[in-house]
């Protein structure tokens, strides 16, 4: 069910995005509140309407990725990496994407479970229940580590 990992962003053209926002959230744990409130008061401007709720709930599980395996424990306290990950949010006219940039050069990896109960190691499979399609890049030149994204298609307004 899950795509190919390691796939770039579908070719958008960058000149026609309606509107971006990014925030750096600090490699704590509370930083995934702050990106989901972060992310609901950019929709609520943006109107995207019936996404609203799973465009949050992707949010959420990337930044948790991000923090709980892109993000050395010894980093939570250290200034130097005190916003090492960022969430970006860019919308287009039909489109609208999710990423959240993180330090690590790991390959974000879906864990196989059948344990249903388990109250972790679902994030990327909800991220591709609820995306249109995900993927991830590393980062070039100066930036470094990687890019998990998800892309919701939206409908045109009006």
């Amino acid at each position: 069910m899950l795509k190919p990992l390691r796939q770039g962003l579908p070719p958008l053209d960058p000149a026609a995005v309606s509107d971006a926002a990014s925030c750096a959230l600090p490699a704590r744990y509370e930083a995934v509140r702050e990106a989901r409130r972060f992310t609901r008061d950019t929709l609520g401007q943006w109107d995207v309407g019936e996404h609203f709720d799973d465009i949050c709930l992707v949010v959420s599980e990337l930044v948790t990725n991000a923090l709980r395996h892109a993000v050395p424990a010894t980093d939570a306290g250290c200034a130097e990496h005190a916003a090492s990950v960022r969430l970006h949010l860019m919308r287009w006219t039909e489109r609208l994407v999710c990423a959240v940039r993180d330090p690590s050069h790991e390959t974000p990896v879906p864990r196989d479970s059948d344990d249903f109960s388990a109250e972790s190691g679902r994030g990327l499979f909800l991220v591709d229940s609820f995306a249109d399609s995900w993927g991830w890049h590393p980062l070039a030149g100066t930036l470094d580590g990687k890019v998990v994204w998800a892309l919701f298609r939206l409908r045109p307004t009006g």
